[in-house]
């Protein structure tokens, strides 16, 4: 199967070139992804871990979905897959918020976006070895404890999510 292309955009997500993801990631070029925070009837988040065979934080706590955006396709239908494929779930989502790429996030221009359903998640095993909803305040108070066993990219959508996004 051929390796997966990415659109590389400039500063302000123009894009620029199309490029493998392993040649976009050595030369941490800036990308786009998506990040999907999945909320029951609760308010609780679902967090999925990372599978130990991911390239990119294994073993790691992070949003519920996401992914990168591949060459020509948009934010919008990429969170509506990544939702389908990663958890089995299609739902409602409403976009929250657009973040500039940054080495923090993974030189990814990032979208988020929220859903709230009380649907049974089926985490595709290859993707994810485990799923499990909390209150915000929990996962807040755990990143905290044990930063690395979050990726980086979701501590900072939870510290801004928890700041100003909670009303979304």
């Amino acid at each position: 199967m051929a390796e997966e292309l990415f659109d590389v955009v400039d500063e302000h997500d123009h894009v620029q070139a199309q490029l493998p993801r392993s040649e976009v990631h050595r030369r941490n070029l800036l990308h786009r992804a998506v990040s999907i925070f999945v909320f029951n009837t609760r308010g609780e988040l679902l967090l999925q871990m990372r599978s130990a065979s991911k390239d990119q934080f294994p073993n790691c706590w992070t949003s519920s979905a996401s992914g990168h955006v591949t060459a020509g396709d948009d934010y919008d239908e990429t969170a509506h897959r990544e939702l389908e494929e990663e958890l089995g779930l299609t739902c409602d989502i409403t976009r929250v918020a657009k973040f500039d790429a940054s080495p923090d996030s993974a030189y990814e221009f990032t979208v988020l976006y929220k859903a709230v359903t009380d649907d049974a998640p089926v985490p595709d095993p290859e993707e994810i070895s485990d799923v499990k909803f909390a209150s915000l305040d929990d996962w807040k108070e755990q990143a905290a404890a044990q930063p690395e066993l979050f990726t980086p990219p979701f501590r900072l959508l939870l510290d801004w999510y928890m700041e100003r996004g909670t009303n979304q």
